[in-house]
């Protein structure tokens, strides 16, 4: 199930999908592209990829397409609205969603794909969009191995490491786990800077120090960057934080896993004190 070169669509040109997209087309993958907004479209007038008006035309001329849309009402309405992936994508074609939704909307939708003779895997990334520039996000996947196998070759042109997690919705849930542990590191990482203020340090120093050290993390970085508080952390992410939080407290719930320390550290550290 492999050849040279796939013919991509991509969809979900933001501030992570961009770059992932034009990682894509560099690495010579005929790349068709549809948006939403026009205006996301501009930078690629002159990258070589084609535009087109809807889903389901730039599926017709996809081998995978590949969605990197905000949640999961906009990755239901890109597949299955009424022009939409699955009403042009060929039997035999692939979906890969790289947004983070709940593991069951993965799973839904690979039921409604293959009746259409079409496959799915979820393929969360996580990194950015510098990682994605650099070609180094981390991308967790999940669905049929064969199919990952298939999609790997256009991953790995902006994904490393790649990793294959196990049937469809591992990919979610593995992301949904680094958000929950990464949104508990924000609240502590902010808590400590507040502490050391208040015992006499100041935010800009300790901000230098702790990042250096054994107490080093990629979430101390990000609230040593916003000036050692989470307001400005809370204005561009909060409420994708706290979507994946919630995610997480349902599937939790319904698995019967108590929720332990991670997830009252990502709720009462780091959402309530952005005000979600």
């Amino acid at each position: 199930m492999s050849r040279p070169s796939l013919r991509v669509g991509f969809i979900g040109l933001g501030s992570q999908g961009a770059p992932m997209a034009r990682r894509i087309i560099a690495a010579g993958h005929e790349t068709t592209m549809w948006a939403r907004r026009p205006a996301t479209l501009i930078p690629f007038v002159d990258s070589g990829a084609k535009m087109v008006s809807s889903p389901a035309e730039l599926a017709m001329t996809s081998d995978l397409v590949c969605l990197c849309v905000v949640d999961d009402a906009d990755v239901e309405q890109v597949v299955t609205g009424p022009d939409g992936v699955l009403a042009g994508l060929r039997r035999g074609g692939v979906i890969a969603v790289h947004s983070t939704v709940h593991p069951d909307t993965c799973r839904r939708l690979e039921t409604s794909a293959r009746t259409c003779g079409v496959f799915l895997v979820d393929a969360p990334v996580s990194g950015g969009g510098r990682a994605a520039d650099q070609g180094s996000l981390v991308v967790m996947a999940g669905g049929d191995p064969q199919v990952f196998a298939y999609c790997r070759p256009v991953f790995a042109t902006y994904g490393d490491p790649v990793v294959h997690l196990g049937p469809t919705g591992s990919g979610q849930l593995a992301k949904i786990l680094n958000n929950l542990l990464f949104t508990a590191h924000l609240g502590l990482a902010a808590d400590v800077l507040g502490l050391g203020a208040t015992l006499g340090l100041g935010r800009a120093a300790l901000s230098r120090v702790l990042p250096r050290g054994s107490a080093a993390s990629f979430a101390l970085e990000r609230v040593a960057d916003a000036g050692g508080g989470l307001d400005r952390i809370a204005s561009h992410a909060g409420s994708l934080l706290a979507k994946d939080v919630r995610l997480f407290a349902e599937i939790a719930d319904r698995a019967d896993v108590r929720e332990g320390a991670v997830l009252r550290g990502a709720a009462l550290a780091a959402l309530a004190a952005m005000g979600r």
